[in-house]
């Protein structure tokens, strides 16, 4: 059984009986603590779901992570920055009307939410890592440019 505190409980709401059906597990709705019961394989891959969800994936997204080719990552932004403010550091992960963040997206293939100091982002297991480095690249103080260029460095060797 596990518990989680949840910030998005209307939507959950909304979405539980979708994602008890979806995940094999029993959702239980307590204030803002969601409690999990199922088999532990099922309440670990709820569990992925339910954090992804919260970070503000859509249900639809976040439910993918059910496939074993999918991954989810989550990171702090404070664990890679010694910046105090951290609005500058998420300002250049989104880049100008979400610019950054939208190219990271196209040329990995993953999807990549940035919610208050947490980054989270969802695809196939070898594309996160890659994307991983390249947004704590752009946390350490790398040009833009330079992470979309070792992107796609990465996928030209992939695809050959």
């Amino acid at each position: 059984m596990e518990t989680i505190y949840f910030d998005r409980i209307v939507e959950l709401k909304k979405e539980k009986n979708f994602l008890e059906r979806e995940l094999n597990v029993k959702i239980d709705i307590k204030g803002k603590y969601v409690r999990l019961d199922g088999e532990p394989l099922d309440e670990y891959e709820a569990y992925l779901v339910l954090d992804a969800i919260n970070l503000s994936f859509p249900v639809k997204t976040a439910i993918l992570l059910k496939d074993e080719e999918m991954i989810f990552k989550k990171i702090n932004i404070k664990d890679f920055s010694r910046k105090k403010r951290l609005d500058i550091v998420k300002g250049r992960l989104i880049g100008t009307k979400g610019k950054t963040k939208r190219v990271l997206e196209e040329i990995s293939g993953c999807k990549i939410k940035i919610k208050d100091n947490f980054v989270g982002i969802i695809g196939p297991a070898e594309s996160v890592e890659y994307t991983l480095t390249g947004i704590t690249n752009i946390i350490k103080g790398t040009k833009q440019t330079n992470v979309y260029k070792y992107l796609e460095k990465i996928n030209t060797l992939r695809k050959s």
